[in-house]
């Protein structure tokens, strides 16, 4: 087996998360909120029940 170890000049995720963004500039970059569950086109004409 090898002894090489990997190492970054960053630090990582956990010690300094990304900062919380504007919800706003959010949806400029990403889009608009949309939900996890799409409903098909037989939903979309028949509605939910």
């Amino acid at each position: 087996m090898t002894q090489y170890s990997f190492r970054t000049s960053g630090p990582d995720a956990w010690s300094s998360p990304r900062p919380t963004r504007d919800p706003y500039l959010r949806a400029i970059a990403y889009g608009p909120v949309r939900p996890m569950h799409e409903p098909s086109w037989l939903e979309r004409l028949l509605g939910r029940f």
